[in-house]
């Protein structure tokens, strides 16, 4: 009897949706929760056997990665959840604390401050703790739940959306993340109760929504999910994944771009 599928998951709101049900079944999957760079981290070790990606990773990964497809989560515009925090606009930044946490959302920031914002500044990796990320640089960039959650108005911040800039640049969606692993990880059994999973995650959203986030922030986190994330990856966002290896190649943050490749 084959094992169950070791799944690392994103333990941020956004990535409920392509988990729903599945500690139900135990037969194919166990799973464990983790921030993004540490899915990433845990994948290439082979500390699991499938992992909820930052994009740019599959390009810093085992040549036999594959993703499971129709599985993303993508943003057409503003994102929400991956934002800029500054106190000064964004075109007189000269230091960033950028989101240990993050992978695809810090490369994609290297690309916007050469393509679209015309700066470069100085980069610091650092916990997402946004006050002491300001008080060591002009900005922090944070992702996912600290992001989608900072009040930012009522601390006198800025918010750049990197999603917002990303289609402002290019016209196209971005994928943030998605499933992938090396090709014999999943089999084609697996890979449809993964596809079932976000069907039903995606249907149930404001449940998700709501047992995630508590009272207080139920009507956020809701709106945030049927508004603002979306979970397929058509041509079109397929489109914006290649756009942006293209660009993570050209500014030498990766060193060569490959194909798309599915299981």
């Amino acid at each position: 009897m084959r094992s169950p599928v070791r799944l690392g998951a994103v333990d941020y709101l956004n990535a409920r949706p392509l988990v729903y049900g599945l500690e139900l079944r135990n037969d194919l999957f166990s799973v464990r929760f983790d921030v993004p760079s540490k899915c990433a981290a845990l994948l290439h070790e082979g500390s699991i056997d499938v992992g909820m990606i930052p994009s740019i990773e599959y390009l810093r990964g085992h040549d036999s990665y594959r993703i499971v497809p129709g599985c993303a989560i993508t943003s057409n515009r503003t994102v929400a959840s991956v934002a800029l925090f500054s106190t000064k606009p964004v075109f007189e930044i000269t230091s960033i604390a950028a989101d240990t946490s993050s992978r695809t959302s810090n490369a994609l920031l290297r690309i916007l401050c050469v393509e679209a914002f015309g700066i470069e500044p100085k980069f610091v990796a650092m916990p997402p703790r946004v006050d002491d990320m300001l008080t060591r640089c002009e900005a922090a960039l944070l992702i996912g739940d600290p992001a989608l959650f900072l009040d930012h108005a009522a601390r006198g911040l800025l918010k750049i959306d990197l999603g917002e800039q990303w289609a402002a640049l290019t016209g196209l969606p971005f994928v943030w993340a998605f499933w992938a692993g090396r090709q014999d990880a999943l089999t084609a059994d697996a890979v449809d109760a993964l596809v079932a999973a976000r069907d039903a995650g995606v249907a149930a959203s404001d449940l998700v929504a709501a047992a995630y986030c508590g009272t207080g922030r139920a009507a956020l986190g809701q709106a945030y999910l049927r508004e603002n994330i979306q979970y397929g990856l058509n041509e079109r966002q397929q489109e914006g994944l290649r756009r942006y290896y293209q660009l993570a190649e050209k500014h030498g943050i990766v060193e060569a771009m490959r194909p798309i490749a599915f299981y």
